[in-house]
């Protein structure tokens, strides 16, 4: 793996630039966080940043929709907006000769989106299909609820929003939300490629220089949600959600709590796969991640299953996330560090993927960690250490959500 040149510079109206230097590839990538994210949506508006998301990128400074399209595609950008809990996140990748013109297209994007009052009523459908598509997706709606129930507000708000506040969500009120938050202060912008830094700076400094900041906003965390729920849903099937606390990504124990959860579910040879679907056959799903926020982490698990079977999966599959601290195999953590190892060699050949790194790492880290540094940690992970993290944070404390036709007991989660 090969050194990483990576620079930093914040410029003074407060935006962060974080640049890794790829002179062996041809392309160039770009991520820039606005911190304009769902955590800011306005009491009893919930989808707000994400409507912002999809309306700012339809016309901006002399040209509208098509135009602004065109001109994108014209550059060959391969581009991307979304909004999460703390963000709303534009991406995007292009030869290397074209991200100068890429860069100065999404300053306009940013800095002057037309907001266009003819546009919002498609934003406004495409907002409530993706939402009514999730109520059809009882997989995916039960770990949005999951989440709901596991974090505090406003980070339990999904980024997505919620249907019942569509209607209480007015185009003027995404247009306050793009002038209180859409400043440079606070914003992180990652690129990574075949560029030169200074020149990069020159170009950024000409483009953004003039942005404005703005004071920014201070969130309080406020109430979870019940750590015990039930959805009444009429179907065959019982979609179970579990989640439990775990490490946030800054934490020394990042790593092993990272190591627990792949070996519990990081492919068909994981243990969540093994015992409860393969040996048992309770399920045709399972699966745990690892969650991790800049202020928590957590791990999140899924078990899709029959009805008749439901009771059973929820048992097996929390007394399988409890029995990690009895033992791990070398064979299993050897598994899970070639399955790492072999994600940093993707990583290390993607742009994009490099540039939404640096970015993600510096809000969450306030540094960089190199590829090599990622690699040092996972090389160094034991047994030992995987088991001492497991025995001092263990699967505990438990926020359990179903959904389907009937309650199911969640006695087995108190069990000592």
């Amino acid at each position: 793996m090969q050194p990483q040149s990576i620079h930093t510079h914040r410029f003074s109206n407060g935006l962060m630039l974080i640049v890794e230097e790829m002179k062996d590839v041809q392309s160039a990538a770009f991520t820039m966080m606005v911190p304009a994210g769902s955590i800011y949506d306005p009491p009893g508006c919930c989808g707000t940043a994400s409507m912002l998301a999809d309306w700012i990128s339809r016309g901006a400074g002399e040209l509208d929709s098509r135009e602004l399209t065109a001109a994108l595609d014209n550059l060959g950008l391969q581009h991307g907006e979304s909004a999460g809990a703390e963000h709303i996140t534009f991406s995007g990748a292009t030869v290397a000769s074209k991200l100068r013109d890429c860069l100065r297209q999404y300053s306009v994007v940013l800095r002057q989106p037309h907001l266009d009052e003819e546009q919002f009523e498609a934003v406004q459908l495409g907002a409530e299909q993706g939402l009514r598509a999730i109520e059809d997706e009882p997989q995916r709606k039960a770990m949005v609820e999951l989440r709901k129930r596991s974090y505090a507000r406003p980070w339990s708000h999904p980024s997505d929003g919620v249907l019942e506040d569509l209607p209480n969500i007015t185009s003027e009120g995404v247009r306050a939300h793009f002038r209180r938050h859409f400043h440079p202060n606070g914003a992180i912008l990652g690129v990574a490629g075949n560029v030169d830094v200074p020149e990069l700076i020159r170009v950024i400094e000409d483009v953004f220089g003039d942005w404005q900041p703005q004071p920014e906003m201070r969130i309080e965390p406020g109430n979870r949600g019940p750590n015990r729920d039930f959805i009444e849903h009429s179907s065959t099937q019982t979609h179970i959600g579990i989640s439990y606390e775990s490490v946030s990504l800054d934490s020394p124990d990042y790593y092993a709590a990272w190591a627990a959860v792949n070996i519990l579910s990081g492919g068909m040879s994981c243990r969540l796969f093994t015992e409860v679907r393969e040996k048992r056959g309770l399920c045709y799903s399972v699966y745990a991640s690892h969650a991790a926020m800049r202020h928590e982490g957590r791990v999140l698990c899924y078990a899709g299953t029959s009805n008749e079977r439901a009771q059973e999966t929820l048992d097996v599959t929390i007394r399988e996330l409890r029995r990690l601290g009895e033992g791990i195999e070398d064979a299993e953590l050897d598994r899970c560090k070639a399955r790492a190892k072999s994600a940093l060699v993707m990583q290390q050949e993607s742009t994009r993927a490099r540039a939404g790194s640096l970015a993600r790492n510096w809000f969450f880290l306030g540094r960089i960690r190199t590829l090599q540094e990622v690699r040092d940690q996972i090389d160094a992970l034991t047994v030992a250490s995987v088991l001492d993290h497991v025995h001092r944070r263990p699967a505990r404390d438990f926020t359990i959500l179903s959904l389907g036709p009937k309650p199911l007991d969640y006695s087995v989660a108190d069990e000592a």
